[in-house]
């Protein structure tokens, strides 16, 4: 079944506001399609869960990791590899709407706790962090170089109600990372 972009771009934006504003668990494919302006049957067409819609949005993320660890598998384990690496990272977070599907993520923890694609998710940041670390490294330095990939999500959490707009914020988020990075 072919989808229109347009479309299913703007069912995974107000499902994402409506996860958001209310939880996954509280919002029903019917409100959906009312915010939409179309009919349940039209959504139908382009998501038949919300299971998929949670799984569309998910899997745009999980391209963009398995992208950023095609690139790292080819790099040498140096520390300017892993610093370019979590530039990298942080321009690809700041595009799109990841902090929106990260706010989502941590709002509806355990209605997606078991969902197969959050698990995924969870493997492929996992298997990403392998590229910052190193086994033989002290287990201060493995947290900290961990820690650096996490410091980006942790600035749309820490300094939500902070004015800052998202280019400094994105700034101060990096910055951040690039210190904990060490060998």
């Amino acid at each position: 079944m072919r989808e229109h972009p347009d479309t299913r771009t703007r069912i995974q934006e107000i499902a994402l506001k409506l996860f958001i504003e209310q939880g996954y668990e509280a919002t029903s494919l019917r409100e959906i399609a009312e915010a939409l302006g179309v009919t349940k049957a039209a959504l139908y067409y382009h998501f038949r869960t919300k299971d998929d819609i949670v799984t569309s949005l998910a899997e745009d993320r999980l391209q963009a990791v398995q992208e950023l660890i095609a690139w790292a598998e080819t790099q040498p384990r140096t520390d300017e590899a892993r610093r370019e690496l979590i530039r990298r990272y942080s321009e690809d977070l700041h595009r799109g709407r990841h902090h929106e599907v990260m706010r989502f993520s941590e709002r509806n923890q355990t209605a997606l706790k078991h969902h197969p694609v959050m698990e995924k998710t969870r493997d492929r940041m996992l298997e990403l962090i392998t590229f910052l670390v190193d086994p033989n490294d002290s287990a201060a330095t493995r947290l900290k170089n961990s820690m650096a990939l996490f410091s980006m999500h942790a600035a749309w959490f820490i300094l939500k109600d902070d004015k800052l707009p998202d280019d400094e914020r994105q700034a101060a988020a990096l910055e951040v990372a690039l210190e904990l990075i060490q060998r």
